[in-house]
């Protein structure tokens, strides 16, 4: 049974409500937080990347120039999506993931496809490697929300409820899995299931779930003998420090080198082409060279802050029955904390190698363009429950009260 909405929740209650309460557009926390991570990225890819830029490239600015205009983009990606209201978004949500598997199966034919260090990962459009897997995560949380309203009652009391929507994260997975992206894979899959578990997933059922998805996770890493070198790598890096495990070694030397406050902006040695990937996918240990263990610190301490107040606005539309609003920012601030936590846990040395961006900081076009658009939608549900809040509390044209004049 489909879970409705009360009619206050009306795009129609919406309309007229934006047009008679004057309310914050936004969460003023979720975006500085995102608006922090932003410009601390832009000055840590500068600083990262000036020497392997003017090395490849003939000119030391060029990842940053680029950068700049991948901000710009999805500024401008950010505001159009935030102009969207949030009903668009549950009405097409089917296409919004039909769309993403047609990328994700073309991404995978010869020619089309860019392959970079064995992974055909991304599509050229443009001054921008388009990558496919990033626009799968928006599509299929999108898509996924939907599902969850409409099928809850299935969800709750049924397999059938919670096996329908892991049919076409299966498909997604095969083919992340062809790429091959391991760590998009993870991510996305650990976002539906999280989101089905705060969808009221019986406990049982969500255990047996998530035991089929890590011995498939397994057998996904036994099948490739690099991905079983990693894990091998990744309990002694020191083992072979110049060869399979020099990522690791390379980035836990910029940890140490760190200490409490780090050797100043710029002063990074491991940039200096000892750390691959220095402005990509290990710029966090960067970070952790220049600004130390403080400077670490308060990056994840602003992750930790935006995720919890995006779980926080998420159990606010729960409470609210805008179910369709609660389970996209579940599943978005999920993306955030997975990808967050992946991402510095290899860098720190806690897990293995894995190619997955820091979001909002790690340099990298199709990585920015859709963390901005999940956060422009997040900050839409914000201010759509906002209105939704004020226009359920009677005004006094409503109650039929009036204020008499005095004197």
């Amino acid at each position: 049974m489909a879970l409705t909405l009360p009619d206050w929740l009306s795009d129609r209650a919406l309309q007229r409500s934006s047009h008679r309460i004057k309310v914050l557009p936004f969460d003023p926390l979720i975006l500085g937080c995102a608006v922090f991570l932003m410009l601390t990225g832009f000055v840590m890819i500068t600083s990262a990347s000036l020497d392997v830029a003017q090395e490849k490239m003939g000119s030391a600015t060029y990842f940053m120039l680029r950068q700049g205009i991948f901000m710009a983009l999805a500024l401008i990606g950010a505001f159009a999506i935030y102009r969207v209201p949030v009903s668009f978004w549950q009405r097409y949500g089917h296409w919004l993931v039909l769309v993403a598997g047609f990328l994700l199966l073309l991404v995978l034919i010869p020619g089309v496809g860019r392959s970079v260090n064995g992974s055909q990962r991304w599509i050229r459009a443009g001054p921008i490697n388009l990558q496919p897997s990033e626009i799968a995560k928006f599509c299929m949380v999108v898509y996924i929300s939907g599902y969850l309203v409409r099928r809850i009652g299935e969800v709750r009391s049924s397999w059938i409820g919670v096996m329908k929507p892991i049919l076409p994260l299966s498909a997604f997975v095969i083919l992340l899995y062809l790429e091959p992206d391991f760590g998009a894979l993870v991510v996305l899959v650990g976002a539906v299931m999280g989101m089905i578990f705060l969808s009221g997933m019986k406990a049982s059922q969500f255990f047996i779930v998530i035991g089929g998805v890590v011995g498939l996770l397994a057998t996904f890493i036994g099948l490739e003998p690099y991905r079983v070198k990693r894990l091998q790598n990744f309990l002694d890096p020191w083992q072979d420090p110049f060869g399979a495990g020099y990522q690791l070694s390379q980035a836990q030397i910029a940890f140490g080198r760190g200490e409490w406050t780090g050797m100043g902006l710029g002063n990074s040695v491991q940039k200096l082409s000892f750390l691959p990937e220095a402005h990509t996918d290990f710029v966090f240990s960067v970070l952790a060279e220049e600004t130390g263990l403080l400077g670490a610190l308060t990056v994840l301490i602003v992750y930790g802050v935006m995720v919890v107040r995006m779980f926080r606005l998420g159990r606010l539309a729960e409470q609210m029955k805008a179910f369709f609003m609660a389970y996209v920012v579940y599943g978005f601030a999920t993306i955030f904390a997975a990808q967050a936590l992946i991402n510095i846990g290899v860098n720190a040395g806690a897990l293995p190698t894995k190619g997955l961006t820091l979001p909002l900081v790690s340099y990298g076009g199709s990585s920015l363009l859709v963390s901005c658009a999940m956060l422009a939608l997040i900050l839409r549900i914000d201010y759509e429950l906002k209105l939704l809040q004020q226009a359920a509390v009677p005004g006094p044209e409503q109650t039929g009260t009036t204020h008499k004049p005095t004197g």
